[in-house]
């Protein structure tokens, strides 16, 4: 599988949205490589691993986010499904659950319905190793012009992290000390 051929297929080749996925899905895709490697006992897929990094976002497309030249109708937080959905017509249902599942370090359907989003009433958490290793590499990077290439630290990720509810900061701490980063 080659993930650039699957954006290409999806996106205008050196458009301003292909330029943030392609660039967002490399920074992502070292990151969680080089987290993968940590944890060798724990026997991460690095293929998958490299393939569902590049692909994690795929659903941006969907969305309004002109900053990054998307213009859907969709709000930002829904690339994450619809993602999921272009990836298993494509045939590649394990890279939709990454896509899928990749949102803060899981959202559940208890916070779905609670928070009223724009989203499937169902758990988007991540379950294997290798998506929640994607899931962690995501939060060092955005995509936001003029600051993309600035690699966050773990400081500032709690306390992002701590915007999306109260149980989510332990969750993280689990998940560093799981995959061995540095605090």
């Amino acid at each position: 599988m080659d993930p650039i051929k699957i954006i290409e297929k999806h996106y205008k080749k050196n458009s301003k949205s292909y330029n943030a996925l392609i660039l967002h899905g490399k920074q992502v895709k070292r990151k969680a490589l080089h987290i993968a490697r940590k944890v060798p006992r724990l026997k991460p897929d690095l293929i998958f691993i490299a393939e569902a990094a590049m692909l994690h976002d795929i659903g941006i497309k969907f969305t309004n986010a002109n900053d990054i030249g998307c213009h859907g109708k969709h709000r930002y937080i829904e690339h994450t499904y619809l993602g999921g959905e272009l990836l298993r017509k494509e045939g590649f249902p394990k890279h939709a659950k990454v896509c899928e599942r990749h949102i803060g370090v899981g959202i559940t359907k208890k916070e779905i319905i609670k928070n009223k989003l724009p989203l499937p009433k169902r758990n988007f958490i991540p379950l294997s190793v290798e998506e929640q290793i994607v899931c962690i590499a995501d939060k060092f990077y955005t995509k936001e012009p003029g600051k993309e290439r600035k690699e966050r630290s773990l400081k500032n990720m709690k306390k992002k992290i701590s915007a999306y509810g109260r149980n989510k900061p332990k969750k993280w701490d689990l998940w560093c000390k799981r995959y061995k980063l540095d605090k």
